[in-house]
């Protein structure tokens, strides 16, 4: 599965800061989930057309339009 991953470990220790906070279910592989969102737009993709191995699809949706909240409010 690391041929599906899109960041490096490297670029991946940055990141945490800008993760969506856990809601109260258990954390589900962060760099999967990154990499399934990138995925899917950088190739125009409908959420249910990305691959399994990214995770569910509403897993990758939610975490897309929380992540996207969040930036928001800390402009």
């Amino acid at each position: 599965m690391s041929d599906l991953f899109w960041l490096t470990d490297e670029q991946m220790e940055w990141l945490p800061p800008f993760f969506p906070k856990s809601q109260g279910k258990p954390r589900v592989d962060d760099r999967r989930v990154l990499s399934g969102i990138v995925f899917v737009n950088k190739n125009g993709l409908r959420w249910r057309d990305a691959p399994s191995a990214y995770g569910p699809p509403k897993t990758l949706y939610n975490w897309w339009k929380r992540w996207g909240r969040q930036a928001c409010s800390r402009a």
